[in-house]
């Protein structure tokens, strides 16, 4: 006898219980006594029982499944931040026994095709809830489900007046503390090499660098240059790199803006780590494979799969009301060698 030919007919009469108690196994485990529960479980695992989902999901009304809607990416050349993301996700709705199931749904389209896509998974009753990332102030993905009322969780903070089922991680507090590690070190000439693209994190990790470097004796400055050109950037940190009042470091909103930092450095004819600290953020793979490796911060996204995972099952099961604040997560530094003393 297979797996599948094993019915709960079978388990039943294996354990010497009624079919009740093996449901009440399956679904309610706390009503039963432990001995009771071992000698189903047992006999569940002895028979290589499963039970049939799609009678569960009759039953409960719930099909196990998360719509997760992935964002753009290049397959010649995936974002590895959003990729790890993905694996913690999965990891994390595998954890409470639910599938993820992948679509495109891309924002700039608009609210049209944004409420055609999740109206259309919502209405074939296909999963139980979603979950959102990269969430800006004004995204239509929001202003969709809040409208249709359907289960959702954030990756990412949403606008006030909208639900704030939301995990994010606190960008100011870790942005900051990266600055008074620096002051820490002997740096008192801080630089923060921002990116031109208007991002709610992008705005959190600038707030917490000007937070901390109120308490550089000789203040801090940013450098940023329109559409990100990377050319045009290294030129610019070139020009603040010329003279005795250069920068001792330069803080990068993120690891990408770090490369062309490294790059700046050395066409200045300075030695990146010796002459001028550089710290990036997200501690993406790329950081190990710098010489010298980059400081960078480190976004904890098993935690934050958990906990939006856990956050939109209690609405779904409906044993907690949506909640009404967000969870903000603190972030690592990791510290290498980009980074040392002064």
């Amino acid at each position: 006898m297979t797996a599948q030919q094993v019915t709960i007919e079978d388990v039943a009469r294996a354990a010497g219980v009624s079919r009740q108690t093996v449901s009440n196994a399956l679904n309610a485990p706390h009503r039963l006594r432990a001995t009771t529960l071992a000698r189903v479980t047992a006999a569940i695992e002895e028979l290589g029982y499963q039970p049939d989902q799609s009678a569960r999901s009759l039953r409960t009304g719930t099909r196990k499944v998360i719509g997760y809607p992935a964002p753009a990416d290049n397959p010649a050349d995936p974002n590895p931040l959003m990729g790890g993301f993905l694996q913690a996700l999965v990891s994390a709705a595998d954890a409470v026994g639910h599938r993820v199931l992948l679509f495109r749904c891309d924002p700039q389209q608009g609210s049209g095709a944004v409420a055609k896509s999740f109206n259309g998974l919502i209405a074939a009753r296909q999963i139980d809830g979603f979950v959102l990332s990269d969430v800006v102030h004004d995204d239509p993905r929001v202003d969709v489900l809040t409208e249709a009322g359907f289960p959702f969780v954030a990756f990412g903070r949403t606008a006030p007046g909208r639900p704030q089922n939301w995990v994010d991680i606190d960008s100011v507090a870790a942005t900051a503390q990266l600055v008074h590690t620096l002051l820490g070190q002997g740096h008192r000439r801080i630089c923060y090499v921002n990116s031109a693209a208007s991002l709610p994190w992008l705005a959190d990790r600038r707030a917490g660098l000007l937070q901390a470097a109120a308490a550089a004796p000789d203040g801090a400055f940013e450098v940023s240059v329109p559409e990100d050109d990377p050319a045009a950037l290294s030129q610019a940190i070139q020009r603040l790199l010329v003279g005795p009042a250069r920068p001792t470091a330069l803080v990068c909103a993120s690891d990408w803006l770090a490369l062309t930092a490294y790059q700046a450095v050395r066409v200045a004819g300075l030695t990146v780590g010796t002459d001028v600290a550089i710290t990036g953020f997200n501690d993406m793979p790329l950081c190990t494979l710098l010489q010298p490796t980059l400081t960078s911060v480190r976004l904890p996204l098993a935690t934050i799969a958990h906990a939006l995972v856990d956050r939109l099952i209690t609405v779904v099961e409906g044993t907690a009301p949506t909640p009404t604040t967000g969870l903000l997560l603190p972030a690592e530094t990791v510290m290498r060698d980009s980074t040392p003393s002064r």
